[in-house]
């Protein structure tokens, strides 16, 4: 397969521009207005992240982007869908509430907000996935396939479950409405370690699904894998590290589905897909709260290949420092490497060293293999 193209630009600026400035110049010379937008309806996927993190793309970014789709005659609108988990964004007027919260209006940004899958996430499009292996359809917001064009615009950072989030995490599990969450996530099914549980019932605050009880005698935590759905906010709730997953294909089956659901949201129409590498938090922006980044900010990078783009932007964060004062760096330091001047010297892969029992790259073998793109790219930089 032929090489894709990847767009690159830093994050440096002069007092003659500005990063928005610089995001538009960048999907201009990627070639966004190569796609017919003349009054067609446009999805920009984006996260508005959970309130009380800080680590999600400013809408500032999504006004950006929005201003040249509609330059070049499109109508697009800001788009996500419910979750699985314990949070504000469960249902489409929380979910309302805590993007304008969080600065996301059709003031801040330009264009209106849906949320994908409506009311209560139950607003769905199942989409047959050609060559899925795990997935037969996907359960898709409808609103996100009622577009004429796709667009991804995705904060590129770490994730407990999949090594990091970007373009393919935003696209198939973004896009999933909350059963299609729940199909990707039900191989990760969770157990507790009773004898490193303490008994601090913090498993349970995290669980919209009444999964976990305690036994009121030994006080220790178990989970009914009835209820249980795998999405996999109680391990990171454990600070004793007693909860794990009781299969150990679970996360790189949630990769490949991943990658099946993007197939299905991607299939037959335009799209064009953008990742912005800043504050790289090492959880997902669906926690309530974002730890210390773990590598500098990159820059921002565009593409017609969500594959290439993905790959591009972790071998770029592979070439990064890893800050001591992190998970990453404390992870580092602990296999025995040296720290100087707040930095890690370390070769290591930063995501797989964040969270060891990820694989990234799972997400990106499968999507190449399902024809979605190709992990080989060109890097282009533009100033």
């Amino acid at each position: 397969m032929e090489k894709s193209k990847v767009y690159f630009t830093d994050m440096r600026c002069g007092t003659n521009t500005n990063l928005l400035l610089k995001l538009q110049r960048l999907i201009k010379t990627a070639g966004i207005g190569d796609i017919d937008f003349d009054s067609k309806f446009t999805a920009i996927k984006i996260h508005f992240g959970e309130p009380g993190n800080l680590s999600f793309l400013r809408p500032n970014f999504a006004k950006a982007v929005a201003d040249v789709i509609k330059e070049l005659g499109g109508k697009p609108f800001l788009t996500d869908c419910n979750t699985l988990y314990v949070g504000r964004r469960k249902n489409a007027l929380d979910h309302l509430d805590a993007a304008m919260e969080n600065g996301f209006s059709p003031y801040s940004t330009g264009c209106q907000i849906i949320i994908a899958d409506g009311l209560t996430g139950s607003d769905e499009v199942w989409v047959p996935v050609e060559g899925g292996e795990l997935v037969s359809e996907a359960k898709i917001g409808r609103a996100v396939m009622d577009a004429d064009v796709f667009v991804s615009l995705n904060h590129f950072k770490g994730h407990e479950c999949t090594g990091f989030g970007g373009a393919l995490k935003n696209i198939g599990m973004g896009c999933g409405s909350r059963a299609g969450k729940m199909e990707q996530h039900n191989g990760g099914k969770t157990e507790v370690d009773q004898s490193r549980c303490v008994g601090c019932r913090m498993c349970a605050k995290q669980c919209a699904h009444g999964a976990i009880s305690f036994d009121p005698t030994t006080r220790k935590a178990s989970v009914d894998k009835s209820k249980c759905v795998g999405c996999g906010r109680c391990i990171h709730a454990c600070r004793a590290e007693a909860i794990s997953q009781s299969e150990d294909s679970a996360n790189d089956d949630l990769c490949k589905k991943i990658a099946e659901y993007s197939k299905a949201v991607l299939a037959g129409r335009p799209s064009f897909h953008i990742n912005i590498v800043n504050q790289v938090s090492p959880y997902c922006d669906c926690h309530p709260e974002n730890d210390a980044p773990i590598i500098p900010d990159v820059g921002m990078f565009a593409s017609f290949d969500p594959v290439a783009l993905d790959a591009a932007c972790a071998d770029a964060c592979n070439r990064q420092p890893a800050y001591a004062d992190s998970v990453l760096g404390e992870n580092l330091k602990e296999q025995g490497a040296h720290c100087h001047n707040g930095v890690v010297d370390s070769d290591a892969d930063r995501f797989d060293s964040t969270f060891p029992t990820t694989n990234w790259r799972v997400t990106l073998e499968h999507a190449e293999k399902l024809g979605i793109g190709t992990t080989e790219y060109e890097l282009i930089e533009i100033k």
